[in-house]
């Protein structure tokens, strides 16, 4: 390692391009790159002691990463493989008002994970609009650098859950698999899957994975008045039974958060949080005269509706003024 450090970039590239039989050398990068601080600091202090760095260096890359899980903080599962997502939301968890309470659920749960204690699965369920998403992704960036990753799964890949789970049970880091929009059509595969997944199997649950999932539904399986049992030929015997098993889905997981809609006074509370944070001034009345207006005529009173009303308020008055 200390041969390699004082190697420079055209060395290494030129030994890339014989080990690899290219027929040009990689670019080398540039003499101005550096590890990470504290290891360039740390290596720079023990020219000839190189080996007492290794518990500190491998603390770096257990919390960090290696390869895809180094490089990306957030991850989605496409087409049976890993991707890395280059530009996450950059949203944080301070700038999300309102449902204090589900929040600090949430982050608590999250500590319990990052910590190694057995983290429950959480479903956040409620109205459109308010936040769910934005809580989970919001995590990412509050927990990120402590070893937290967040892997997206579209409902259509959830049969593939324990494929995912086991590539990532004997990894260092903690992970957070995200499904967004969570609702089952009747004999869904991804609902089998996902089933295992929250309950477990003989195979033992990953105690560094846990699954978020947000919902506008309290009952994730769809049901129809067909469903519900009568006594005629060709109905399932033991039909009730089925039937509670869809809609006892969502109390598998071990917290749910519920996200009611929001009233005027939490809307307005929203709306004045993300006006700050913007550096809006206008005075109170004037600001909150103009978010129920935005309300009225747009999308009625949410979260969502706040940040799309703060962010053309912004844009306005940046070109007006």
């Amino acid at each position: 390692m200390r041969s390699l450090y004082h190697c420079s970039g055209e060395q290494i590239s030129y030994w890339v391009k014989g080990v690899c039989k290219l027929s040009h050398p990689p670019v080398a990068w540039p003499e101005t790159v550096t590890p990470a601080h504290f290891l360039h600091q740390s290596l720079s202090q023990k020219q000839d002691h190189w080996a007492d760095c290794l518990p500190q260096l491998a603390q770096h890359y257990r919390q960090q990463g290696t390869g895809i899980f180094g490089q990306y903080h957030g991850l989605r599962w496409y087409n049976g493989e890993l991707q890395g997502i280059a530009y996450a939301d950059p949203i944080r968890l301070g700038e999300i008002a309102g449902y204090e309470q589900q929040k600090a659920r949430l982050v608590e749960n999250t500590r319990f994970l990052l910590a190694g204690y057995r983290a429950l699965h959480v479903l956040l369920y409620g109205s459109r609009g308010s936040g769910k998403s934005s809580l989970v992704k919001g995590l990412l960036n509050e927990f990120g650098d402590r070893g937290l990753r967040l892997i997206e799964v579209a409902k259509s890949d959830l049969r593939d859950l324990p494929q995912i789970v086991d590539r990532l049970r004997s990894l260092p880091q903690s992970f957070i698999l995200f499904v967004d929009d969570l609702s089952f059509e009747e004999d869904d595969e991804a609902f089998k899957a996902l089933k295992v997944v929250l309950e477990g199997s003989v195979t033992a649950r990953a105690k560094n994975v846990v699954v978020y999932a947000t919902s506008n539904r309290r009952h994730l399986v769809r049901e129809f008045f067909s469903d519900r049992p009568r006594p005629s030929e060709g109905d399932e015997v033991h039909g009730w039974d089925t039937m509670q098993e869809k809609l006892s889905f969502s109390d598998r997981f071990g917290l749910t958060l519920t996200f009611e809609p929001a009233n005027q006074d939490t809307y307005l509370q929203i709306v004045q949080h993300l006006a700050q944070q913007a550096q809006i001034r206008l005075p109170q009345e004037d600001l909150e005269f103009r978010a129920k207006q935005w309300a009225t005529q747009h999308n009625g009173r949410s979260g969502r509706s706040a940040r799309q009303f703060v962010d053309y308020l912004q844009a306005e008055l940046a070109i007006n003024n």
